[in-house]
């Protein structure tokens, strides 16, 4: 306190003054402008990365169908159903889920993807289910999560109850999908 007052003596108003706002402008610069310049060259090494890629070729018309039927071949075909269901299976075996029943319907409305839905009663812990399902989008791409449904018996159960409704999409029947080759 004695140092402070010696300080403001020798400086006087103006010097304690000048000192009160260096360190103000200090504060602003470590809080405020450091933070904007990282951000700025955060977005600039972004835009110049968005630069280097390469243009949008445009999709023409001519080749739609070609387009299509690539597209197609992304997805299992209807004859492809058993080897998709034992990754499911083989994923539930390692989360330690057990899959005794389920509902398992193939739909085919209209020339689109057919549809095989599959629901999944099932009993396990809420940290297993949400692998299970975390790891089913990620080996079988062409699965989607249709609907999630938890039940506690008790408060102080660890386990759930849950229904898990999912989607397998598949190609469309009927439909002769060949690889169209494809342009470098």
């Amino acid at each position: 306190m004695k140092l402070l007052r010696r300080l403001a003596g020798i400086l006087g108003i103006y010097g304690m003054a000048g000192v009160v706002l260096s360190l103000l402008c200090a504060g602003l610069y470590v809080g405020v402008v450091k933070p904007a310049e990282r951000e700025l060259s955060a977005q600039q090494e972004a835009s110049r990365r968005m630069k280097s890629r390469k243009a949008v070729q445009p999709v023409s018309i001519d080749n739609r169908s070609d387009d299509l039927r690539r597209f197609y071949t992304l997805f299992p075909t209807t004859g492809k159903i058993a080897p998709e269901m034992q990754k499911l299976w083989a994923i539930a075996g390692e989360y330690k889920i057990d899959l005794q029943q389920g509902e398992y319907r193939l739909e085919s409305t209209g020339p689109g993807l057919a549809r095989y839905r599959i629901t999944l009663p099932v009993r396990a812990s809420y940290a297993q289910i949400r692998q299970f399902v975390g790891y089913i989008l990620k080996e079988i791409p062409a699965m989607s999560i249709d609907g999630l449904r938890f039940e506690r018996k008790k408060i102080t159960d660890t386990q759930l109850d849950a229904q898990i409704k999912l989607t397998l999409y598949l190609q469309p029947a009927g439909v002769a999908v060949a690889a169209a080759p494809t342009s470098p």
